[in-house]
């Protein structure tokens, strides 16, 4: 399929550099393109949007009940407009939430947020029909008694499952339901793919002939220029040697390595950096297609939640929020008054750097395996698949419950995302380049929306497929993590 280049809108050409080349940094570049600007993008790696795989769409933020309803309202809006923006990179399927018995929480609780959310997707569609991503919004979520579940643990099992109830028989005829409180919710929360996601961008940037993308490449400097006009010098070095470039406007788009930067920008700023891991396994009989499972639980102690995502050809990713699972003791840090980089211990910074031993892999998975099996018996078979899906999470201040956190200014021409769910990475660039517009950088007109981005329209479909199963090999991850 022949791509044609997308025309940039604006009279004005800024010069931008992005620092980083993840979903927000990506996100940045594409749009600031889009309306004009001249982007060059930096990523240190091979290529863009580098980061584990991720797994879920928080549509809401149902997973994580230590967070405030106002934070589950702006994921849901997030979500739909990622959903909007990367069409391909959805995977369609429910969420399961259950209270299992050794948990304080009950089910019920869950009920006025999920009302809140459904209304709000309700209104979001009436504002306009296109942000209805997670099906119509009366069927949001549903809620499925014990008797119910019993009933539907009869039935024979569907190769592709059309309606709700469909999707909840292998959960009835494998869950342990005598483990659990009732009712189970069953939610219009999706997968996402990274990987189709990543295909995406590198397939946009390439439409976009003012945006350079420099892989490989890690800045080494960044200074303020003296003058009137602020302008901000980048060096970096490349498997080509040493380079210095001149721009107007610079984005610290990082990730856990954001302190870094603002550390050579002489900025101060309070965050904390979370280590986290997930795990893949193969699951010789899975008993059909699944829904993503969650089995609530409280978070760093044995019994913290769990969660079942699915994959085709058996595979499922595995988190345990637990500190011999995806939690690690000293896996949370913070910044100084010496340096706005949280400095993760030698372990831990090993593992991000240099990979995981392999014995350490099968610990951890067997732990993850063993801490869903407790619910789910018919698991305990299940075998490491890969290596762990792993990485740090920046998140600004001090609050680790903090989800939708998005985009801080600093000094002259700075900006610096501060995402922790990739859902936030399109409103983050939209703050940004109304701050560029706010600058005289960008025209009036060139303002941004967050439900565009021309750039990644009409590709098709297996085109996308193709170059993620590629990252995916090139990454070392299973091929059923890109489809």
């Amino acid at each position: 399929m022949q791509m044609h280049p997308v025309t940039a809108t604006s009279s004005v050409s800024p010069q931008v550099a992005v620092v980083g080349g993840g979903i927000a940094g990506s996100a940045a570049a594409l749009k600031l393109a889009e309306l004009g600007a001249k982007v060059s993008l930096f990523e240190a790696g091979p290529s863009l949007v580098n980061g584990p795989p991720a797994c879920h769409l928080h549509a809401g933020g149902n997973l994580y009940r230590e967070i405030s309803d106002e934070q589950c309202l702006k994921l849901l809006e997030q979500s739909i407009h990622t959903l909007r923006v990367f069409p391909h990179a959805v995977n369609q399927r429910p969420t399961v939430i259950s209270v299992p018995l050794n948990d304080p929480g009950e089910p019920e609780a869950l009920l006025p947020r999920l009302r809140k959310v459904q209304a709000h997707y309700a209104a979001l569609i009436e504002q306009d029909p296109a942000n209805q991503k997670l099906g119509p919004a009366e069927d949001y979520y549903r809620l499925y008694s014990r008797e119910q579940l019993e009933a539907l643990a009869e039935q024979e099992l569907v190769a592709q499952p059309q309606s709700p109830d469909e999707w909840m028989i292998p959960v009835a005829k494998n869950l342990d339901l005598s483990a659990f409180k009732f009712p189970f919710v069953q939610v219009q929360e999706y997968g996402l793919s990274l990987l189709r996601i990543a295909a995406t961008v590198k397939l946009a940037s390439e439409r976009l002939p003012n945006c350079q993308v420099f892989t490989q490449s890690k800045v080494t400097h960044i200074e303020l220029l003296p003058g009137a006009t602020p302008r901000w010098r980048v060096d970096y070095s490349s498997p080509q040697g040493s380079h210095s470039t001149e721009v107007d406007y610079l984005i610290n788009a990082c990730g856990y390595r954001s302190g870094s930067i603002d550390d050579m920008a002489k900025l101060s700023r309070s965050r904390m950096v979370e280590f986290k891991a997930a795990y893949l396994a193969t699951w010789p009989n899975p008993q059909g297609r699944w829904p993503e499972l969650i089995v609530h639980g409280e978070r760093g102690t044995p019994n913290g939640m769990a969660q079942l995502t699915p994959y085709p050809d058996g595979l499922f990713q595995l988190h345990g929020m637990t500190d011999t699972v995806t939690l690690f003791k000293g896996g949370l840090v913070s910044s100084s008054e010496s340096s706005a980089q949280p400095e993760l211990d030698a372990s831990l910074s090993r593992k991000l750097t240099q990979g995981w031993q392999a014995e350490e892999v099968e610990q951890r998975t067997a732990e993850a395996v063993k801490h869903m099996s407790r619910y789910l018996p018919s698991f305990s078979n299940a075998k490491v698949a890969g290596r762990p899906l792993f990485g740090a999470q920046q998140i600004p201040g001090s609050d680790p419950s903090l989800r939708a956190a998005s985009v801080s200014f600093d000094k002259a021409h700075y900006a610096r995302t501060e995402i922790v769910k990739f859902s936030s990475a399109l409103s983050a660039a939209e703050q940004i380049i109304e701050n560029i517009r706010e600058l005289g950088l960008l025209s009036p007109a060139a303002c941004g929306d967050l439900n565009t981005l021309q750039s990644t329209q009409g590709l098709a479909y297996q085109q996308v497929l193709t170059l993620a199963e590629q990252l995916a090999e090139q990454r070392n991850y299973p091929l059923s993590l890109a489809r």
